[in-house]
């Protein structure tokens, strides 16, 4: 399950409503957080041993409401000394790093991520 930002709602309606054009981001990124990031982009995402957001991210063209990554994407390894914790959740930005965050939602199964692993999402399994 998926939701949007507050950012990207307020973003959306304004475009809507003809008050203020909104233009859709040049690409997007995937982040990770061991919680939720909720609809105000207030949680932690990861950060310090390696870790680092992928993009950009390809998406098909949405249908009967939905669509996902066409591609896989590969997060850097865990170069820490540290896990990761038990990765849950996502988040999409409109940059690599700060930015705006769009989407928020969590995965199926959390994926706690030791020394040197690496999280993998297969294409096709962000489902937006």
């Amino acid at each position: 399950m998926s939701a949007m930002s507050d950012y990207l709602e307020n973003k959306l309606l304004d475009h809507i409503l003809s008050t203020t054009a909104f233009s859709a981001p040049s690409a997007v990124y995937l982040g990770l957080s061991i919680a939720s990031m909720g609809e105000n982009a207030g949680g932690t995402e990861l950060s310090g041993n390696g870790y680092a957001r992928v993009g950009p991210v390809a998406f098909d063209a949405a249908s009967g409401g939905t669509t996902d990554n066409t591609a896989v994407l590969d997060f850097p390894a865990n170069s820490g000394s540290t896990n990761w914790g038990a990765v849950a959740y996502w988040s999409l930005w409109d940059a690599a790093t700060g930015g705006n965050m769009l989407l928020h939602g969590a995965f199926t199964s959390a994926k706690t991520i030791e020394v040197n692993d690496v999280l993998r999402v297969a294409a096709g399994d962000l489902d937006i």
